[in-house]
């Protein structure tokens, strides 16, 4: 369950917006409600396709280009050197193939994930020595490599730095470093990605007469890829590389790009930044989760049809392989959550397995994560080593949490969202525990929520009213497809789709009738009945099927009108606490005691429906909100450990399974009833 949230809205700004400007009106409301009011910022977000900053802005861009101009002349081998993720293949293959055009000597080196980790490594330098490189220019990496660049200056090897990673106190001694986030570059948006800020290289080499529409045509497909691939802001000049590089997707003549849209379905298909991110971009980071990077690249700039379709295949399977390794450890989670409750009891969950493949274990904290709203850090332990990756939640900064822990830890990194790290196997246990105290020392620990932008009432859907959304395209980070909440709806009918795999609901309000699309939810899984009210959170698109054009309702989360997630999120953390035997008011402690009618009803419930088979959450509206969350909690449990009932929770499904009883069951007997007697 998330919290949802509806955004503020003031209708007096958005009437002046749209009468200023000339807009529709729901343009004009979700303008002002992403702050986006200035008529240089609404100029910028709705029409700009190439408008792009003087890259000389940006500290050292003219030293970088100086001394990339400089080997060029000379003929200095260059060394273009990546990173293993979709913006630093993206990275590497834009400016190599720029550089090659250039009439440069050049190479490109793409570390190992699992056998070199992140960034530049002294081995690399060794061996890129030993093949005679002159030159190295970083791209989506670099501004952490102090030791490694002052190695390869030692070598006789200079290096030019362009990266977009925060950089540390001290920077590498380089020609140049070209980072939009040093605290000394006036650039104006810092929001770029790896393969925007080596664009921006490429355009300083173009020099004065640098045409950005003609470097748009050539690039803005790898660019687009890159930029939604790194999840930054889709504003400003990102919105640029995107919007441009879609259109250019849709047309490519690279064969690699050509294969890859091929062999993952997209071909003849309106791409959007939402399919790019959810089909191209995994195949791309799958190669480099499973150590083959090299291959990504090999795809962006090969000319070679058979060639690119023989790669794009390998991509494939690579992908699929990713998922099956994700699903293994989800499943290993799954058993052991299953096994022992406490595991997920924590406001910061830290769970670490043997051998778990390093590149997938980001995406599966970040499922993780989705599934119980908290931060998650899991770990790949590896004997006496184990490296990590973490997903937050917005609102509390995980690498503000792991640098609390940094006496443990050998290396950690990242931003607020999302850390990576690698500690001794033997301070896993304290690690948790302290990053714990770090969340239990906030005063107010965010819950996950799901940020809708207007209420709406489904009289107001229309194939017009989605096709005025599209000028807000492209969506992604920043720029959040819009998300609308239906209230009030009378669930009328429940249709199973694709063999019980998706669901239509058929929902009516004030004589209007929707249909909306639930996907991966059965008909077993879905805890509402024909006739309940219920709140709608869900996106807007447009179906198209023989030569009709119609709304399609997308379900994000769906609620009892009854719900108070605010309520139930609250009182399901009170419940965890007392489980882990933390600290609670008299107050929290006594709200939390069930009284026999409570019991009474609960159980009730449990034999008319003989059991249940959906999360404890929705037990609150079935029950028709006349026991809290927190108490319904302590009651199961307590009917738990008496043998009237057996719960069995994981990370997909709940039931609560009724037991057959001879006699009567004195509850009070209950170690938690006993607990909560004694503290209340």
């Amino acid at each position: 369950m998330k919290l949802w949230t509806i955004a503020p809205f003031d209708r007096n700004a958005a009437n002046k917006l749209q009468n200023q400007y000339g807009l529709p009106g729901i343009i004009a409301m979700l303008l002002q409600i992403r702050h986006i009011t200035s008529q240089e910022d609404i100029v910028d977000f709705l029409n700009n396709d190439c408008e792009i900053d003087d890259p000389f802005t940006i500290k050292d861009m003219d030293k970088a280009c100086k001394r990339v101009q400089a080997a060029i002349d000379n003929g200095e081998f260059i060394c273009v050197y990546g990173d293993y993720d979709a913006d630093g293949v993206t990275s590497t293959a834009l400016l190599y193939s720029y550089l090659e055009a250039a009439g440069a000597r050049v190479m490109y080196y793409i570390p190992s994930r699992e056998a070199e980790g992140y960034g530049m490594n002294m081995a690399a330098v060794d061996a890129l020595h030993q093949k005679g490189v002159q030159l190295i220019v970083t791209v989506d990496n670099g501004v952490a490599a102090v030791e490694e660049i002052r190695y390869a200056k030692s070598l006789g090897i200079d290096t030019v730095v362009t990266d977009h990673h925060q950089p540390q106190e001290v920077l590498p001694d380089a020609c140049a470093v070209v980072d939009l986030h040093r605290a000394d570059c006036p650039a104006r948006f810092k929001q770029l990605s790896g393969v925007g800020v080596a664009f921006k290289l490429m355009m300083a080499l173009e020099g004065a007469y640098c045409d950005v529409d003609v470097l748009l045509d050539n690039y803005a497909d790898l660019l687009s890829l890159g930029t939604i691939g790194d999840i930054v802001d889709l504003k400003s000049e990102n919105r640029v590389f995107v919007k441009r590089g879609l259109q250019s997707l849709m047309h490519t003549d690279r064969a690699g790009i050509e294969a890859l849209i091929r062999t993952s379905g997209l071909a003849n298909r309106q791409l959007t930044a939402g399919n790019v991110s959810y089909t191209l971009v995994p195949r791309i980071n799958a190669v480099g989760r499973l150590g083959l990077s090299g291959k990504s690249v090999e795809l962006l700039l090969t000319e070679d049809r058979e060639e690119a379709e023989k790669i794009a295949v390998a991509m494939d399977y690579d992908n699929t392989e990713r998922r099956q390794i994700e699903s293994t450890i989800i499943e290993k989670i799954d058993e052991r959550v299953r096994r022992d409750p406490s595991l997920v009891m924590d406001k910061v969950l830290v769970i670490d397995g043997e051998s778990w493949h390093q590149g997938v274990v980001g995406i599966v904290a970040a499922r993780i994560r989705e599934i119980y709203g908290k931060p998650t850090i899991i770990l790949s332990r590896d004997g006496d080593r184990a490296k990590a990756s973490g997903r937050s939640v917005e609102g509390f900064s995980l690498v503000d949490a792991v640098a609390a822990c940094a006496d443990l830890l050998d290396h950690y990194g990242g931003h607020p969202m999302a850390v990576g790290l690698s500690i001794p196997s033997q301070n896993i246990d304290v690690f948790r525990k302290r990053i714990n105290e770090v969340a239990d020392a906030m005063d107010d620990m965010p819950f996950d929520c799901l940020h809708i932008d207007c209420k709406l009432n489904p009289s107001a859907i229309s194939v017009e009213l989605v096709e005025e959304l599209a000028v807000l395209q492209p969506y992604g980070a920043g720029n959040p497809t819009p998300v609308f909440g239906f209230y009030n709806m009378v669930l009328t009918n429940i249709v199973p789709l694709s063999n019980n795999k998706h669901l239509r609901l058929v929902l009516t309000r004030g004589g209007v009738t929707m249909s909306a699309m639930l996907f991966f939810t059965s008909t077993d899984e879905f805890p509402y009945e024909k006739g309940e009210l219920l709140d709608i959170a869900a996106t807007l698109d447009i179906n198209e099927y023989n030569n009709k054009r119609s709304v399609s309702v997308i379900i994000k989360d769906v609620k009892a009108h009854s719900e108070n997630p605010q309520e139930i999120l609250t009182g399901k953390r009170v419940f965890e606490c007392f489980c882990r035997g933390g600290s609670l008011s008299r107050k929290q402690l006594r709200d939390l005691l069930p009284d026999r009618n409570d019991f009474a009803l609960l159980y009730r419930f449990l034999r008319e429906h003989n059991g249940y088979r959906h999360a404890a959450e929705t037990l609150v509206s079935r029950l028709q909100n006349r026991i809290s969350y927190g108490r319904i909690r302590v009651a199961l449990e307590a009917m738990n450990e008496l043998g009237l009932i057996r719960i069995e929770e994981g990370l997909k499904s709940a039931r609560i399974l009724l037991n057959p009883v001879s006699g009567k069951v004195d509850l009070e007997t209950a170690t938690i009833i006993k607990k909560l007697r004694e503290v209340t």
